[in-house]
Formats: structure tokens, C-alpha cells, sequence
């Protein structure tokens, strides 16, 4: 390992990765990787009718290709960015514990916001669908970027000294109060002066009050940009550990190579060593592992924005010999070193997520439509190119006659369109004219043609619906056209949802970068007139994600269903339940407008029912006033019957303890008793008397010795 290779090495990294160990790991991917990439190649060429694909024209006959590959791929891509891109929210989360609510629907709102507003949902669906549509493998790279500038700006400027004003004091202890009470709206909206103050505060235990003295010109670094991003990827440029058996999440390593220049990495501002990187005119163009999408002609010539290939690595390494992996990130330009760290993502895991259109078992590559329609393709154009030679080689309207059919004079009268004299030794002169025609295509041309063009609609589920469709193109009976309609759209379902799986493992990740490398707190807008505040620190928490997505067929078809529900019901439903399924029909059919509207609408009440329905409640209202008077008339009697029979059983109580307190005296005077506590009583009275005495006597002993 050279110094520059030894500058980028972490601490207690013993036993580091070198450009060489790197570099023979993209060597023994690309075997594997060169075999899809021929694959891709051919699909690409069957798609766009390019390459060996293409014929070369000769003279005299057609060359035309219909592109059937490119037309069933034009159908497939709306059908497929419709069901994502149909419904503004595109992610919802389902908490896994009941503390997990709140953090659940801040993380909701915060990743549909990113959609909506910073990641291009719509550019980026277009090219994952038309990527794995074309292709049939798409890789999906997520990251997260951060710039800040420098901004020149006046601040002002406090001195401290001890509070002498009421209000002040009072400031500081409504300061004090709010961050005992909350501490982080302490921290984020009282002004900064402040807080300093309330820390003098506390460290000098009197009140401390901030003095403005003037406004002090300082160059602050703001955070400009703080987000993740998503990226579909260049297949071509993506070499993939060849043991990873189709599961991406078990590969060991995964190399992408991209294109850049030493402005954009110092930009960046996680890379180092780039005044090493020795870059040669035409360096591009000089790698032959990276495929370079775009103008190849231009070039700039300056050091700061000449283009070079850097290949990025994500993988697992034993760095300090412990035999234990960690998960690591390196960059190379050439043999020069420019980033070597532990991997920053939370996760841990490499940043990249793939997609089969047509899963192929235990492949990480699949297939596209185009793999099953090329012979399909291949006889079309050779049934087309046929049909159209036969109907070129003939000579339309050309006339022909026999050479002794006209002289000279009426030749001439002929083609002049005067009248002209025939020979009349040749008897029929429409025997000796001849007049050329099209030749009638055999019957046998339609039917191969429409014969592919069956077998392709049921190989993709594709219909032709731009060529009309024909009382029999669905089938003869309900049953069979419902059973085309199901067939199809089960296998669009599956199509999407191998995408909605990767988009959920994209949301995954964007989830666990949001909780680490988000501001503090983010404000995100709902509606045109709500906003919230999201909190890093409120991010964490366990849910479950799904993806909302939706095709035209399945939302007609609820759509139809609530209609139905809704006739069957009748009148018989509530308004506000039939308000409710009649917005979910609007919004079934792609009318959010019409669905708010309705949910909105309240009708105005009938006049005469209102009065009518006002009288009712007059009628209720007296009925229970009168019940009220009644019953307070049953409590009253209640509590004077009460009352007498305390006042009788107070009078019972009184003779009865007269009663046994005469009988107890009796009784004691009988047994002596009586006598003994008297005696008792006296002694005790005379024993307290005496102590008294002598307790007086002791203190006025003691006040004459002093």
C-alpha cells in the first residue's frame, strides 16, 4: 500500500483493502457480468431494430422490420408508471406497537413529501419501468446529499449584565419555566441571546440579561441541500458478486462505475487524494469496462471538468484481522485511492436495489417481454417484407400491345388521347392490349400475420387496442372475456409487484437515512395550507410498508362494485354513508376534485321539515319539564318522610341513652365501683397539684442563684 493509499486508512484498520484486492474482485465478477450484458445487448437491438438485427438493404427488395417488440413495450410502460404515479400518496405505513403511531405518521408524511417534492417521482418511475420493461433487470442506487454555502450576513452583537428591570426578570423566568417544560422548544424557538443568558443564569445564581450593543458582519456556512436521492442505474456499469445466487442482499460486493470530474468530487467533499489522479486525454473512451451513455464526441480539456471513469465499491472486508467482516466503502480512479471508510448508511447494507421484469430462478438477471417475441418479431417482418416485394415487382396500370396494332400516326393519336384507327387484321383489338395489375396478397399472409400477433398478445398480455378491437377480440362469451381481462391483469399484477417490492426496500432505506442524516427538525407540507414539523430524533420507531398502487382494470372494476352496492341499497342507505361510497367512486375513477367536492357537500335542510322538526323539539322540551316538576315533587315528599323519621329515631336514641345512663350509675353505685374512680380521680388531681408546686419552687431556686 503506497502513503497516498495509507492517508485514507481509519483508525485500528490493520489490515486494509488495497486498489489491487479491489481491482481482482472486478476482475472475477466480470465473466458473469459480461454474459447478461450480451443478453442486454440483443434485447436492446431486437427493441430499437439495430445492429445484427437490422437488414441491409438490397436492391430491389424490402428491408422494413416492424418493430412488434418496441409496440407491446409502448403499451406495457403506461400501464405500469399509471399504477404508481395515479395516486399522490405513494407510501403508507402501518405502526407494529401502539407507541409506534405518531412515529409512523411523521415518517409517512416526511417520505411521500421527498416523493412529491425532491426525488422527481415522475422522472424516476418513467426510467425504472422503462429500464426493467426494455432491459429486464433494473438496479436502483440510493444515497444521500448535502450541500451548504457560504452566506455573508449581519448579526447582532450582546454584552450581559446583571437584570435591573422588572420585565426582564420576568423574561428570563417565562425563558426558565419553558425549558424546564419543554426543553427542545426551548432550544428551537426562544432567541439564542436568551438561552445564553438563562446559562449565566443558573452559573451565577442571579439574573443575567442580554444588552445589545450593534450587528457584527459574519460568513455562516447554510445547509442548502439535505436529502436523499435515487438513482436508476446504467446495468452495464454494475458488476455483481457471481456467487450471490440471485439475492442481492447476500452479495458480497457490488462495483459501480461512474462518470465524473475533479469539480464534481470536490463538491462532494467525501473524497481525498485528487490532485493524484493522473487523467490522460480520452480517458473515457479508454475504459473499457464502463459503458458511456451520450455524446462521446466532446470533451472538456480543463483540469476541473475533464470527465474520467471512478469505480465505487461496496462490499465487506476483514479490516483489522479479527475475522470478522465490516461493511466498507472505496472509490478508485485508475491505481489512485480516493475514499476509503466504513460504510455511513445506518443499515450497513449496500445502497443498492434490483428488479426482475421475468424472474429467472436463482438469477440476479431476469428477462424482458423481448426475449419471448423475438421469433414472433423475426416472422412478421419476413411475412411483411414479402408481402410488399410481391406488390413492388408488379407493374401497376402499364399497358402493353402488339407491335402491329397501331402505326405510327395513330401511336401518336394514342398516347396524345385523340381517337385513333386500329389494324383491323388482328380482329379484337382489346386482345392485343394488355393492362397490368396487383397481384392479389394470398389469404395465407393475414392469417400468419394475425396468427403472431395472437400468440404475441398472449405471451405478454398486451392488446392491440390502438388497431380497434373486433366483437370477437376478447373472446365470444362474458366468461371469456372476463377470463382475457383476469389473465392479463394477474400477470400485470405480478409485474408490479416485483416493482412494489423494490420500492418498498427503497422506502426502507430512505427511512433509516431520514433518521440519521436529517436536520434536526424539517417542516413538510401536507396541503397547500397545513404544514408539520418533522423531528429527527421522533423518526425512530417499527412499522410495516406498503406501496399504493393501483391498475385502471382493478379500479373500474371497485368502482362498478360500490356502484352496484350503492343502486341495491337504495334509499335505504344513510346520506352520509352514500356521500361516502360515492367519493370513493370519483376517486376510483381518477376524479379527486369531484371526490372533495362531495365529501364537502352538506345539503341545505327543507324549510317546512326544519319547522317541523323545531316544533317536535318545543313538544320534547315541554313534555321534559313537565317530567322534571313531577319527579322534584316525588324527591321532596322523599325527603320530608326522611326527615321525620331521622327527627323520630334522634328522639328514640336520646330517651334510650337518658335510659342507660341511669341504669349504668345504678349499677356502679351497687358494686362500688363508682366510689374506687372517685377516689382515684382525687389522688391523681393532688398528685399533679404537688409537682406543680415543686416545679415552681425549682425555678425560683434556680433565679436567685443567677
Amino acid at each position: 500500500m503506497d502513503t497516498t493509499e495509507n492517508s485514507l486508512v481509519p483508525d485500528g484498520w490493520s489490515t486494509p483493502p488495497t486498489v489491487s484486492d479491489l481491482k481482482q474482485n472486478f476482475r472475477d465478477s466480470q465473466p458473469y457480468h459480461d454474459l447478461y450484458e450480451g443478453k442486454r445487448q440483443e434485447y436492446i437491438a431486437h427493441l430499437n431494430i439495430e445492429g445484427d438485427v437490422k437488414l441491409k438493404k438490397r436492391e430491389g427488395f424490402s428491408s422494413v422490420q416492424p418493430k412488434l417488440i418496441r409496440k407491446h413495450a409502448e403499451w406495457r410502460y403506461a400501464a405500469l408508471t399509471e399504477a404508481f404515479l395515479a395516486n399522490q400518496v405513494m407510501y403508507k405505513l402501518h405502526p407494529r406497537t401502539f407507541k409506534d403511531t405518531l412515529t409512523t405518521s411523521q415518517n409517512e408524511a416526511l417520505l411521500n413529501y421527498q416523493w412529491n417534492n425532491q426525488l422527481n417521482k415522475t422522472a424516476f418511475v418513467d426510467e425504472l419501468v422503462r429500464t426493467a420493461v426494455d432491459e429486464g433487470t433494473v438496479f436502483v442506487r440510493t444515497g444521500w446529499v448535502t450541500e451548504s454555502e457560504e452566506v455573508t450576513k449581519m448579526v447582532p452583537q450582546y454584552e450581559f449584565y446583571p437584570a435591573s428591570m422588572r420585565e426582564q426578570v420576568k423574561e428570563l423566568q417565562r425563558a426558565a419555566q419553558l425549558q424546564q417544560a419543554d426543553p427542545y422548544a426551548f432550544s428551537q424557538h426562544v432567541p439564542e441571546h436568551i438561552q445564553q443568558a438563562i446559562a449565566l443564569t443558573e452559573q451565577q445564581g442571579q439574573p443575567i440579561y442580554p444588552v445589545y450593543i450593534g450587528d457584527e458582519e459574519v460568513v455562516e456556512e447554510v445547509l442548502v441541500r439535505n436529502q436523499p436521492t435515487v438513482e436508476v442505474c446504467n446495468s452495464a456499469n454494475c458488476f455483481v458478486d457471481p456467487s450471490c445466487n440471485g439475492d442481492l442482499d447476500k452479495a458480497e460486493f457490488f462495483i459501480y462505475s461512474f462518470e465524473t470530474s475533479r469539480s464534481a468530487l470536490k463538491k462532494e467533499g467525501r473524497y481525498s487524494n485528487l490532485d493524484s489522479i493522473k487523467v490522460s486525454t480520452g480517458s473515457i473512451l479508454s475504459a473499457p469496462d464502463h459503458t458511456v451513455v451520450g455524446d462521446q464526441s466532446f470533451e472538456f480539456k480543463d483540469d476541473a471538468r475533464q470527465k474520467f471513469v471512478a469505480y465505487e465499491y461496496w462490499g465487506y472486508w476483514d479490516v483489522d484481522g479479527s475475522g470478522i467482516t465490516t461493511p466498507f466503502v472505496a472509490t478508485w480512479v485508475g491505481d489512485t485511492l480516493i475514499r476509503l471508510e466504513e460504510n455511513p448508511y445506518p443499515d450497513k447494507k449496500i445502497p443498492f436495489v434490483s428488479c426482475q421484469y421475468l424472474p429467472v430462478r436463482k438469477e440476479l438477471y431476469g428477462e424482458p417481454d423481448g426475449a419471448l417475441l423475438q421469433d414472433n418479431q423475426a416472422i412478421v417482418g419476413a411475412v411483411t417484407r414479402g408481402a410488399i416485394d410481391l406488390l413492388a415487382r408488379s407493374a401497376n396500370s402499364q399497358e402493353g400491345m402488339r407491335q402491329d396494332a397501331l402505326d405510327a400516326v395513330n401511336k401518336r393519336r394514342y398516347k396524345k388521347g385523340e381517337n385513333y384507327e386500329f389494324n383491323p387484321n388482328i380482329g379484337d383489338p382489346r386482345s392485343a392490349m394488355i393492362q397490368h395489375q396487383y397481384p392479389e396478397i394470398p389469404n395465407s399472409v393475414g392469417l400468419m400475420l394475425t396468427l403472431q400477433n395472437n400468440e404475441a398478445e398472449s405471451i405478454t398480455g398486451v392488446k392491440p387496442y390502438s388497431g380497434g378491437m373486433s366483437g370477437d377480440a376478447l373472446g365470444k362469451t362474458a366468461t371469456g372475456v372476463r377470463g382475457v381481462l383476469d389473465a392479463a391483469t394477474k400477470r400485470e399484477t405480478g409485474i408490479l409487484r416485483r416493482f412494489a417490492t423494490l420500492m418498498i426496500e427503497v422506502g426502507k432505506k430512505l427511512i433509516a437515512m431520514n433518521g440519521e442524516f436529517l436536520s434536526d427538525e424539517e417542516v413538510v407540507r401536507i396541503t397547500d395550507e397545513d404544514f408539520v414539523a418533522i423531528r429527527r430524533e421522533g423518526l425512530r420507531g417499527n412499522y410495516d410498508i406498503e406501496v399504493t398502487i393501483a391498475t385502471a382494470e382493478e379500479d373500474n372494476a371497485k368502482a362498478q362494485e360500490l356502484a352496484f352496492m350503492l343502486q341495491t341499497m337504495g334509499n335505504t342507505l344513510p346520506f352520509d354513508m352514500s356521500k361516502l361510497v360515492l367519493a370513493d367512486i370519483a376517486r376510483l375513477r381518477k376524479m379527486p376534485s369531484l371526490a372533495k367536492r362531495i365529501e364537502d357537500y352538506s345539503p341545505e335542510p327543507d324549510p317546512t321539515q326544519q319547522m317541523m322538526q323545531q316544533l317536535e323539539l318545543q313538544k320534547l322540551q315541554l313534555e321534559n319539564q313537565k317530567l322534571q316538576m313531577e319527579l322534584g315533587k316525588i324527591q321532596s315528599d322523599m325527603q320530608l318522610n326522611q326527615a321525620k323519621a331521622q327527627e323520630s329515631m334522634v328522639k328514640s336514641g336520646n330517651i334510650q341513652s337518658d335510659t342507660d345512663l341511669k341504669n349504668l350509675d345504678f349499677v356502679e353505685q351497687q358494686a362500688g365501683v363508682k366510689h374506687a374512680r372517685d377516689v382515684s380521680q382525687n389522688k391523681a388531681q393532688a398528685e399533679g397539684n404537688m409537682a406543680l408546686e415543686i416545679l415552681k419552687a425549682d425555678l425560683a431556686k434556680d433565679n436567685q442563684v443567677s
